[in-house]
């Protein structure tokens, strides 16, 4: 039977839940939520729950103490004194953790994402030590101490020494028992996600926190799916080069642009270390839509037909606005790749725009919601 005060804690959780539900719009482009990434719990700010508490006030006056008139204001008339305080109510805000596996299933909900069926039958293997057994040998680090003391205690019982007035039961080596174990293989549904942006001249502070954020909720959701993910980051002007997710997000280039250079070093990438047969592939890039020319957005739509998107699971394409990009590529992909002539699961490329942090919320659902 479930006690009283965890009804009431599953009642107060699902009252959290449903505040998070309703301004979730505005959770997602929550920069401080990105400091906790990789981290258990997250505090998620929600106004107008109370936490019942005891409040002292100042107890220095009162009825029945020191002089005063029937009807008289006790204590200090409101809106007296150095630090006049206002009249209006106060908003209410509690801080309340909540796990991110839990802050994506909110998300899923709410967006109606579906979950994620892995691409393929086949999974990688994980070799894992499982303690399965006792036995009579091992090392000291894996003596079972219940088990040699048990031992000991049948040996002296059988053999008359057993005292219950002074039971002292001392283990000697043939008593001994030790933990054993086996190698189990366990099957692991992993996913590798690449990060492409651009970081050319085009790509201001602005256009980069946005990447960041829309490449925070991916991740989350992702491996609210998966068991293991791996993640790269490329970036690139004219040329590409892999670095690490914190460089990803802070590095400042200037330059052209050539999305080409971003999408060979992906498929080299995937060609080195991630066959399609055993990694559920995941692919985003994020640009301006700016490019060098014509004949490179041709070698894009070459390098993705016939590498990227029949290797990949999905392939996603964000746009990002800036005043001095063209934000022509993603006609380039939709003339290229129309929404008419999808594959067996869904369109072959998934495009979104995202202006400004609220455009967050619909990219994330256009995104994920086919369930790939």
């Amino acid at each position: 039977m479930v006690s009283k005060i965890e009804q009431d804690h599953q009642r107060f959780r699902q009252i959290v839940r449903g505040k998070i539900r309703k301004d979730l719009r505005k959770f997602l482009s929550r920069d401080e939520l990105i400091g906790r990434e990789g981290k258990k719990l997250v505090s998620i700010p929600v106004h107008d729950i109370d936490i019942p508490t005891f409040r002292y006030g100042d107890n220095s006056t009162g009825v029945g103490m020191g002089e005063g008139e029937e009807g008289q204001s006790v204590g200090q008339q409101p809106g007296s004194g150095d630090n006049a305080g206002g009249e209006e109510e106060g908003k209410h805000i509690t801080e309340v953790d909540i796990s991110l596996e839990e802050l994506a299933d909110i998300l899923a909900d709410e967006l109606e994402l579906p979950r994620i069926e892995p691409r393929g039958s086949h999974r990688l293997t994980t070799v894992k030590d499982k303690y399965s057994g006792v036995r009579p040998v091992g090392p000291s680090a894996l003596r079972h101490f219940k088990r040699s003391y048990k031992e000991a205690l049948k040996r002296q019982l059988a053999m008359g020494e057993y005292d219950p007035d002074d039971p002292i039961v001392v283990p000697v080596r043939d008593d001994m028992r030790f933990r054993s174990w086996n190698e189990v293989k366990a099957p692991q549904s992993n996913a590798v996600i690449v990060y492409m942006m651009d970081v050319s001249g085009s790509m201001g502070d602005e256009q980069k926190e946005l990447v960041r954020l829309e490449a925070f909720w991916i991740d989350t959701w992702l491996r609210r799916n998966y068991e293991g993910i791996e993640s790269r980051y490329v970036v690139h002007d004219v040329r590409a080069g892999e670095v690490d997710k914190q460089t990803f997000f802070s590095i400042r280039e200037d330059g052209g642009t050539r999305i080409s250079s971003a999408f060979n070093l992906c498929k080299d990438l995937l060609a080195e270390s991630y066959d399609p047969n055993d990694w559920n592939i995941y692919l985003f890039h994020f640009s301006d839509g700016d490019n060098s020319s014509e004949a490179d957005n041709k070698l894009c739509v070459k390098l993705l037909d016939e590498h990227l998107i029949p290797s990949s699971n999905m392939f996603g394409y964000c746009q990002v606005a800036s005043a001095y990009g063209s934000g022509n590529f993603i006609n380039v992909l939709h003339d290229a790749f129309p929404k008419g002539s999808p594959d067996k699961q869904g369109p072959r490329i998934i495009t979104s725009r995202v202006n400004r942090k609220d455009d967050i919320y619909d990219s994330l659902r256009t995104f994920f919601r086919q369930g790939r």
